[in-house]
């Protein structure tokens, strides 16, 4: 994933800029396209916050996982909004990014919420993130972590 957004930055819940190379290294990663405006997206959103709260925040160590969240929102201020109220304590692409738009074609966003679990590279292990969440919970994240191809700390 340090590939897909190499040169770019990231932005954490405070607004705060984050390397990318730094942040998503040796990680899954949740690329997780979503809007504040979205009522599935709203009613998945706090799922992924526990999900990602159990994964990374109650674990020791944390598991090898990152969320960045791809905004289809109307406004900066939306985006913004949406975070602090809804979102766990992941990644953001800036909303004038419009890397973001290239990243829909990329992973073929056709609807939202759309949550795709990629490797570092940015190759895709499921784009049926969502689903698996809502079906598995915490077991799916071993199955991605077993394919994902990174040295692995997680013992959960």
């Amino acid at each position: 994933m340090v590939d897909v957004f190499s040169g770019r930055t990231l932005l954490n819940k405070d607004g705060d800029s984050v390397d990318p190379e730094e942040a998503l290294r040796n990680k899954v990663v949740g690329v997780y396209f979503s809007a504040g405006w979205c009522p599935p997206c709203r009613d998945f959103t706090p799922i992924l916050c526990d999900f990602y709260t159990e994964l990374v925040e109650e674990n020791d160590p944390p598991a090898q996982f990152e969320i960045v969240f791809i905004s289809s929102d109307k406004t900066t201020e939306d985006m913004v909004e949406y975070m602090r109220d809804l979102h766990g304590d992941w990644l953001a692409l800036p909303w004038s990014d419009p890397y973001r738009h290239e990243l829909k074609k990329k992973y073929n966003i056709t609807a939202i919420p759309k949550l795709v679990i990629v490797k570092e590279n940015g190759e895709v292990i499921t784009d049926k993130g969502r689903k698996q969440i809502r079906d598995q919970g915490l077991a799916c994240f071993k199955n991605w972590l077993e394919v994902a191809d990174i040295f692995q700390n997680f013992s959960g």
